[in-house]
């Protein structure tokens, strides 16, 4: 099964965020063929929202969430279930210096 893991910065991390160790949980989960793909993200305030409303479209600086945290990359994982999925993010570093957030992909019949 297929998951959206989102990397989510933490204004107060557990410790200070060090690229290479992110670079060997890629590695490692690329390697194995766990990890499928992912990239870093631009801060929001590179962002746009998009809607259309009775056939206009809005756009919008964005996102505007009250929280000081905000989606900074994301990975897709292949796992056999949600835990292997949990047991894959709790050893990526931003585990410690920020929180990942595991969704399954939608499965349509």
């Amino acid at each position: 099964m297929k998951y959206m893991m989102f990397v989510v910065t933490d204004p107060a991390p557990d410790s200070p965020a060090d690229d290479s160790d992110v670079e060997l949980w890629v590695d490692e989960f690329d390697s194995s063929g766990t990890r499928l793909t992912g990239d870093a993200l631009e801060p929001p305030s590179a962002s746009r929202v998009v809607k259309v409303r009775d056939g206009r479209r809005y756009v919008t600086d964005g996102p505007f969430a009250e929280s000081k945290e905000w989606i900074c990359g994301f990975d897709i994982l292949e796992c056999d279930s949600m835990e292997e999925a949990v047991e894959v993010a709790a050893r990526h570093p931003m585990a410690r210096n920020g929180k990942l957030e595991l969704r399954p992909f939608m499965v349509w019949e």
